[in-house]
């Protein structure tokens, strides 16, 4: 009756924990966005997967070859596995270690040394099961190392997810960026063919007197500025490219035809929610969140090391003075060593190592709360930014529309006579620059589109799964 007795009390005490309660802070953000979504909002970003939101195959052909190849989000894959195994490691210490062993001795004693007075040749064979110093976790000790490591194992897989999703908007945000400079520079080289035949109309118009050296001066210094303004974009286009490439890990071999700025079509509304609901799901909160829990555990093993530590290590087998007579009858042998260990004097170290732990939780709250506020600003930043870049670009096309028409209307009125050449020079300077800005508002605008998928917590809830199970 005393043996069931002490195993149920054993257990018992076995599932004890001196882990702190853990509590989810209260978000320090306000209720509510202080910029509201756009009134066709209709997409919740959590739950809409990425290859629905960017719409371009190009585009999608190179964030898959980032996902698998950019070497950040191979670190980030690793850094799983690490806490993964890391995991696995502290699980097993909660579970007795078994060795099967098989050993043999052999020894002599001078004559001068035994009791008979001869020289003794002795040896001695084992071979059974130990049980290997295993703790009895009464106080939770054990228990609350592994909660903290299975949380750190979490926290890197969303870190992991987080790393993906900001990936994901990286590459949109640098194809874009190509995009662009694709488009400013085909306007850069129309602008140079425009000032080429321009400077060889003015050419012809000195020759028959109707214009003066000052118009030629004048429409080769535009013709210079613009081919300086074509390398110069030229050069932004290779830097952009070589980012793109940086981003993807690899040099694609083939791609499938991409769309223009103007068709990406990568601006649909999204429903951006209640700040608590929405920014509590992104992954870098929820790596935030565990990296807590894994602080909160810690305290738990902490406070264990103030109470007495038991282990445990046995054998069971057989021994024998002759490798022949091992496993004969009689030769069984058996080991148990209980070690019961009591912290009496230890200078301070087991205090100082829960005031420790605690510091180290006081940190995480604080760097939880710390990413839920950055969190909210971004989201807020670019819902703020996402309805004036789309009011900006509609009034960059009427001006360029604008300035079109009257860089027509002067061209018109130069070649008739009317008009100096100034004019002309001024209308094509202001077209070419209105056509620019409309090319950079919109990249602008797809651009913001694209971070705000990521600051939604963008991607379908298999896509943010932890992957603990696998």
């Amino acid at each position: 009756m005393l043996k069931p007795a002490i195993l149920a009390l054993c257990a018992t005490l076995a599932g004890c924990t001196l882990m702190p309660d853990y509590h989810r802070p209260e978000p320090p953000i306000p209720a509510q966005w202080p910029q509201v979504a756009p009134g066709d909002a209709t997409l919740q970003a959590s739950v809409l997967e990425w290859r629905a939101y960017f719409p371009d195959s190009r585009l999608q052909a190179l964030v898959a070859a980032a996902i698998e190849h950019n070497r950040d989000m191979r670190i980030a894959v690793a850094r799983v596995e690490e806490a993964r195994a890391l995991s696995g490691i502290a699980r097993a210490d909660r579970f007795p270690n078994a060795n099967l062993a098989v050993s043999g001795t052999s020894a002599r004693t001078p004559g001068n040394l035994s009791l008979t007075g001869n020289p003794v040749t002795s040896h001695r064979y084992d071979a059974g099961v130990s049980l290997l110093s295993f703790e009895l976790d009464f106080w939770g000790r054990v228990k609350s190392l592994n909660e903290a490591a299975l949380a750190s194992y979490l926290a890197s897989e969303q870190a992991r997810q987080a790393v993906r999703l900001a990936l994901i908007a990286d590459v949109a945000n640098a194809y874009l960026s190509l995009l662009e400079m694709d488009e400013r520079s085909a306007l850069a080289r129309e602008t140079v063919k425009t000032r080429e035949q321009t400077r060889l109309m003015v050419i012809r118009r000195r020759e028959v007197g109707l214009a003066g050296d000052l118009d030629y001066l004048q429409a080769d210094g535009a013709l210079e500025l613009a081919r300086a303004e074509l390398a110069n974009l030229v050069n932004q286009r290779a830097a952009a490219a070589n980012a793109l490439t940086l981003l993807v890990g690899i040099e694609p071999a083939a791609l499938p035809a991409g769309r223009t700025l103007s068709n990406q079509d990568i601006v649909p509304g999204l429903v951006a929610g209640l700040p608590s609901a929405v920014l509590l799901q992104r992954p870098d909160v929820l790596a935030a969140e565990q990296r807590l829990i894994a602080a909160n555990a810690n305290i738990g093993a902490a406070r264990a090391a103030f109470f007495p530590r038991i282990s445990l290590t046995a054998g069971l087998g057989t021994a024998s003075n002759d490798l022949s007579g091992l496993f004969k009858s009689g030769q069984g042998a058996w080991s148990f060593q209980p070690v019961l260990g009591l912290p009496l004097f230890d200078a301070g170290r087991s205090a100082a190592g829960k005031d420790l732990a605690e510091a180290r939780k006081n940190v995480a709250v604080a760097e939880y709360e710390k990413t839920i506020q950055q969190a909210f600003r971004e989201v807020a930043d670019l819902l703020a930014a996402h309805e004036q870049l789309a009011e900006q670009l509609r009034a960059r096309k009427r001006s360029d529309e604008t300035q079109s028409e009257r860089l027509k209307l002067v061209d018109a009125r130069y070649r008739a006579g009317v008009s100096s050449y100034l004019e002309v020079l001024d209308a094509q300077r202001e077209s070419y620059a209105a056509q620019q800005a409309v090319v950079q508002t919109r990249r602008v605008l797809l651009s913001t589109a694209a971070q705000l998928f990521k600051a939604l917590g963008g991607g379908k809830p298999e896509d943010n799964a932890t992957g603990f199970l696998r």
